[in-house]
């Protein structure tokens, strides 16, 4: 019986992967590498999610102003104003 629950046991931490996180805390170099690539990665999505979201957005307004919204137009005339006194 003791042999049995000892194997689950082990069978567990095997499948929790214990070993790995511990050899990985152990191996400082290791973890900053990882936590660096895993930055860039988070990094990277961002930016392309962001660019995505924003070229949607920009879709969208463009569509907007080609129906002549009264609202949304002069609002973005506003904008545009805004922009020109600021160069």
């Amino acid at each position: 019986m003791k042999e049995e629950r000892v194997e689950q046991i082990a069978l567990a931490l095997e499948k929790a992967k214990l070993g790995e996180y511990v050899d990985m805390m152990s191996k400082p170099r290791k973890l900053l590498f990882m936590n660096f690539i895993a930055g860039l990665a988070r990094g990277f999505g961002m930016a392309i999610g962001f660019t995505l979201l924003g070229a949607l957005a920009l879709y969208f307004l463009r569509m907007a102003v080609m129906l002549n919204l009264p609202f949304i137009g002069g609002f973005i005339a506003e904008i545009v104003k805004i922009v020109q006194d600021h160069l």
